[in-house]
């Protein structure tokens, strides 16, 4: 592409680069100068005019921005929608709840093609609720080489931007109460729990309250029906044999995970009863805030594996912002155990 001044008698097809002001109104930036156009610029001396010419194997923005975001999709992909192009760019949207998938490495890979071809995602695996902006093909330029866009494309192929379908379709919540509880704890986090399981689409179907002991709780867990168990405690959980992780075990379940390095959420454990996920949640979660026990609610309603690797890998990124309402500070003694 040729960028530059060109004098009018010679810049009919070519693109405007920046936008003119005429009596007749606005002639846009990206507009292709045909003879009416030329002859408003001329009217007002306009002459040179700064254009972009496209060279042999050139392609234009719309026609590059299409082509990029349809390599980045699988036809027929559930989920995600492109929008029309539009001075470079197209959107991908999403339908429906559920996460965002792709190899990041791949998308590396794009964006090193040529620096006016450019894919900005949100980070893999981040939740997506209809109409979540989930990614943008911006081609910067008005057109890039052939050659460039072919790479891109390629390394498009590879990134394959997915979206992974909530595959709960029922959630229950059992509520340990302490002694001193008057109802009020449990129903704020009841009503939290709640809120985080519409923004996937999962209706909580069961809830139970029992006193905060093993032989209570084992009870609960064992009679719950519901895809995804959810237990939040009256007291934190703190060590893998407490309370709640001891319960699991004892009604017939496996503990797969104490602790995150995810503040707030550090006191979440995670495991199944059977083939269903079950989640224990830590006492911030009664906050809608986000903390770390969204990352594994979303990711275990939607069918994801979490490992410890997955979750290891949530400390860089996992230091969330301190809250009004946090019990108590990250500075001093104080706030042990406030997660």
């Amino acid at each position: 592409m040729i960028f530059g001044p060109a004098r009018l008698a010679d810049a009919t097809g070519t693109i405007l680069a920046h936008s003119v002001r005429t009596p007749h109104g606005k002639l846009a930036k990206g507009t292709v100068l045909g003879a009416a156009d030329i002859a408003r610029l001329q009217a007002i001396g306009h002459d040179p005019v700064v254009v972009a010419r496209l060279e042999p194997g050139d392609v234009g923005e719309d026609d590059a921005a299409t082509r990029l975001a349809g390599a980045l999709v699988n036809p027929g992909q559930a989920g995600l929608r492109l929008t029309r192009p539009h001075t470079g760019r197209v959107n991908l949207v999403a339908t429906a709840p559920g996460l965002l998938n792709f190899d990041p490495g791949a998308v590396h890979r794009l964006n090193l093609a040529h620096p006016s071809i450019t894919l900005a995602t949100l980070p893999r695996l981040a939740r997506l609720a209809p109409g979540t902006l989930a990614a943008t093909v911006k081609i910067i330029t008005y057109a890039v080489p052939g050659n460039a866009l072919d790479q891109a494309e390629q390394a498009a192929s590879r990134a394959r931007l997915s979206h992974l379908p909530v595959c709960a379709t029922s959630a229950g919540l059992i509520l340990t109460l302490s002694p001193d509880d008057t109802g009020k704890l449990a129903n704020k986090g009841r009503d939290a729990v709640a809120t985080r399981l519409k923004a996937l689409g999962i209706p909580l179907t069961e809830t139970r309250r029992v006193p905060h002991e093993q032989s209570a709780l084992t009870g609960a867990i064992a009679v719950t029906k519901a895809d995804l168990i959810l237990i939040l405690t009256g007291a934190a959980t703190s060590d893998g044999d407490d309370v709640a992780p001891a319960a699991l075990r004892q009604a017939g379940g496996t503990v797969t995970r104490f602790g995150m390095p995810v503040d707030p959420g550090n006191l979440l454990f995670y495991g199944t009863l059977g083939a269903r996920p079950v989640i224990g949640l830590p006492g911030c979660a009664r906050s809608p805030a986000l903390n770390g026990a969204d990352w594994v609610l979303e990711r275990l309603a939607c069918g994801v594996d979490v490992t410890d690797d997955m979750v290891a890998q949530m400390g860089v990124g996992g230091l969330l912002k301190e809250i009004p309402i946090r019990p108590a500070p990250r500075e001093g003694t104080a706030s042990a155990g406030a997660d």
